[in-house]
């Protein structure tokens, strides 16, 4: 396939927004800048001729590229979402595109000591000859999910300059917050109209990902007693000390992401806060199985179970809450949906990798909501970082596979 790419040019300027999401916010979006690029994304999909695109007013972006066959074809949508994670700034990011990459570190010019070495990131040696995207040294690049955007973006102008391309209905979906685990919160699915979809926000060139971490997040709150600390001898029960040994008791072996890889779930504190008398300790299980999650539920209470005899007037509360689901408990159910995926990636040149996503994306969520959706590569890789980076033949790559898989699911 012959593809005039606006993928790079557009992604570049997608980047350059501001659209860090934030968690500690009630909002939706959580950042109203976010709606900025959203409203980018509309005029362009107006621009090429897609007139019904909307961006509403919770920040999701609505859009259909129109049906150019008269077959009954599902109707399938492609999402990608906006925002940024809050883990590394996102406010004025520099774009920089390292012309036929040779195997060599790349050194960020705005902070020197930021250097993204090959040793460290072993997909590089994939890209040599290939453009190479950073930011420069100070920020996140955004290529997550920015690229993502750029590539359905690319994807949508060819289509509907290329009416010959039989295919049906398109469903265009961009979404805010997906970074703090909102991303689909308040998403229409009656207004989606879709029937499958595809999240593109995958790492490698050609992979394919059916299968998600299922999430649960947790909280024990420490009621303490608070006493002066000039008279607190046999009285002060410290609830942020009390928090510290509950930390302090956690298996240090395992049951961690850094002592965890492949299918092995873990137990990740994220946040503590608290004073003398009453603490706080937030965290996320991840697991493949719901059984998993439910033996990391098991193994937090056994520790506050250890910890709390030695606190006799303070108590301790879990709360666990539910926050997405393995996808593949959805998919499995449509196999017609990886199938025609991996079909559009061979066509795209590429040999599919199939494998299981060690996170979740919006597609968790939206199988569970009625859209099966796994997710598709997009070319991102160091996510969340300084190092950011992301291979422009890879995001045309994607590109080429959208389109592929829109005709695919026409035939």
């Amino acid at each position: 396939m012959k593809m005039n790419h606006t993928v790079l040019e557009r992604f570049l300027r997608y980047v350059r927004i501001d659209t860090q999401s934030d968690a500690a916010s009630p909002t939706c979006p959580s950042t109203m800048k976010q709606k900025d690029l959203g409203r980018l994304l509309v005029m362009e999909l107006h621009e090429m001729g897609i007139h019904d695109a909307q961006l509403d007013e919770f920040g999701y972006v609505y859009a259909t590229i129109p049906a150019t066959t008269g077959k009954k074809v599902p109707v399938i949508c492609f999402c990608s979402h906006m925002d940024t994670s809050p883990d590394a700034s996102g406010k004025d990011v520099n774009p920089l595109v390292h012309r036929n990459y040779q195997g060599q570190d790349l050194v960020l010019p705005d902070d020197n000591t930021q250097v993204i070495r090959l040793k460290d990131h072993p997909h590089l040696n994939d890209q040599i000859g290939n453009d190479i995207v950073t930011a420069s040294g100070t920020t996140l690049l955004g290529a997550d999910n920015k690229a993502g955007l750029a590539e359905i973006m690319d994807a949508a102008y060819h289509l509907v300059r290329h009416p010959e391309i039989e295919h049906g209905a398109i469903r265009i979906l961009f979404t805010p917050d997906e970074e703090i685990g909102r991303g689909v919160d308040k998403a229409d699915m009656k207004k989606l109209g879709a029937d499958f979809g595809y999240t593109v926000d995958g790492e490698q060139r050609g992979s394919l990902e059916d299968e998600t971490f299922s999430a649960d997040g947790a909280t024990i709150t420490i009621y303490g007693v608070s006493a002066h600390p000039g008279f607190a001898k046999g009285k002060l029960e410290n609830a942020v000390k009390i928090a510290a040994d509950i930390l302090a008791a956690l298996p240090k072996d395992r049951l961690s992401p850094e002592t965890t890889s492949d299918r092995a779930g873990f137990i990740h504190p994220v946040g503590v806060e608290g004073i003398a008398e009453k603490a706080k300790i937030s965290f996320i299980l991840r697991d493949f199985t719901e059984e998993g999650l439910q033996q990391h539920q098991r193994v937090l209470q056994q520790v506050i179970d250890q910890v709390m005899p030695r606190y006799p007037n303070s108590r301790a509360e879990l709360v666990v809450k539910e926050q997405y689901r393995n996808m593949k408990k959805i998919l499995d159910q449509y196999p017609e949906v990886v199938a025609n995926a991996r079909e559009a990636i061979r066509r795209a040149g590429m040999k599919p990798i199939q494998s299981s996503i060690r996170g979740g994306t919006d597609g968790s969520r939206l199988s569970f909501m009625g859209l099966p959706c796994p997710n598709i590569f997009a070319g991102e890789h160091a996510f969340h970082s300084k190092h950011e980076w992301v291979a422009v033949q890879d995001m045309e790559k994607a590109a080429e596979t959208l389109v592929h898989l829109a005709a695919t699911w026409a035939e």
